[in-house]
């Protein structure tokens, strides 16, 4: 196609990158807040009663400093360690 300027109009290169959405899913919670004493979140259905949401890991991390000799800041290094259930 071309235009009033006499450029030719060309497709957005994104264009040809769109695709339809992939199909959703409803959860069944419709609000969720937070509960100040447990700093946890409270998961509330559509008629405002608490929904259990499921269960999620928790994980725990330690880094140790490490240090070849007293005087040398270049000599220095860490361990890290990793816990996940």
């Amino acid at each position: 196609m071309t235009t009033a300027t006499g450029l030719t109009a060309t497709r957005p290169w994104g264009a040809s990158r769109l695709a339809p959405y992939p199909t959703t899913v409803c959860r069944p919670h419709a609000t969720v807040e937070v509960d100040p004493d447990t700093q946890l979140g409270v998961f509330r259905d559509r008629g405002g009663q608490v929904i259990e949401m499921g269960k999620h890991g928790t994980s725990a991390g330690t880094e140790t400093p490490t240090t070849t000799n007293l005087d040398s800041q270049p000599d220095q290094g860490h361990d890290q360690d990793s816990q996940q259930d």
